[in-house]
């Protein structure tokens, strides 16, 4: 397993995914060139086709489009569109069995959303 990658997804999942993190830090910027895939091949230790395969599911999401002969680039709004689906999969994966378990403990509204501030507040 190369470094800083996990068991829990595969690793062209993990690859397109290190990628949105630099679009939203601010580390890749919109029409800016990404690595190349045997940049990011050499640098995670992963063959040439995993990477590839990381990239292509982020062209396939409009957050990058190659430029024939130069390179891959930062889409525009590749931020906003990866903001968007990471909120809409964060509700799913969270926010929804949250809910799903306050309702079991009887908890409404307002009492689970003193439980989430709270949780903001002995987070930090």
């Amino acid at each position: 397993m190369p470094p800083g990658f996990t068991n829990e997804k595969p690793i062209f999942q993990q690859v397109a995914e290190e990628l949105e993190d630099a679009v939203l830090s601010g580390a890749f910027r919109e029409e800016e060139q990404i690595p190349s895939t045997t940049e990011i091949s050499v640098s995670y230790k992963i063959n040439p086709a995993t990477a590839l395969k990381g990239i292509n599911l982020l062209v396939e999401e409009s957050i990058v489009y190659k430029r024939r002969g130069i390179g891959m680039f930062v889409a525009p709004g590749a931020k906003q569109k990866i903001l968007e689906k990471r909120k809409q999969s964060f509700y799913r994966a969270f926010v929804l069995p949250m809910v799903r378990e306050a309702e079991k403990l009887g908890l409404g509204p307002e009492e689970t959303a003193e439980l989430t501030k709270r949780g903001f507040n002995d987070g930090n």
